[in-house]
């Protein structure tokens, strides 16, 4: 699928290739180790290395919601995000997030911040990602700052 038929597509449709367009994206970059996972982690990586940062993911679920620290990690790192250029979304399904980045040993994760990376030595690119940064510029455009996205089940 091209760029431009995935702008074309109605909004429904769209969010669901732009939920399966980041799963591939965190997939791909897991396995290049460009991948940041937890809010500690995340925070740590964006003060020492912030121009290698290239998207973050946020997630929650109703359980967490209400986690006032939690939702003020969120705003600093969603500030922090924006005076960066770095393109942003919200996944609600902090469950299956977690499944997606699970490590080897297959040990849930913190989750509810993930980031991917630029590698050091730039050999890894992925088309889906171009997909994702396509998508948030457009919800930006319609004053969407952090897109929500709803990833595929399983």
């Amino acid at each position: 699928m091209t760029l431009e038929e995935v702008l074309i597509q109605k909004p429904a449709k769209r969010a669901q290739c732009t939920g399966k367009a980041l799963e591939e994206v965190m997939l791909s970059a897991k396995d290049n180790n460009c991948l940041t996972v937890g809010v500690y982690e995340s925070a740590k990586v964006m003060n020492v290395d912030p121009d290698n940062v290239c998207f973050c993911v946020l997630a929650t679920d109703e359980e967490w919601e209400c986690d006032i620290a939690l939702q003020i990690h969120f705003t600093l790192i969603q500030s922090y995000c924006f005076d960066n250029d770095i393109s942003i979304v919200r996944v609600n399904n902090l469950q299956r997030l977690a499944e997606i980045v699970r490590d080897e040993t297959g040990q849930l994760e913190d989750a509810h911040c993930c980031l991917i990376m630029n590698p050091a030595d730039g050999s890894w690119e992925d088309p889906a990602l171009e997909k994702l940064h396509l998508f948030c510029e457009e919800s930006r455009s319609l004053n969407d700052w952090v897109p929500e996205i709803t990833l595929p089940k399983r």
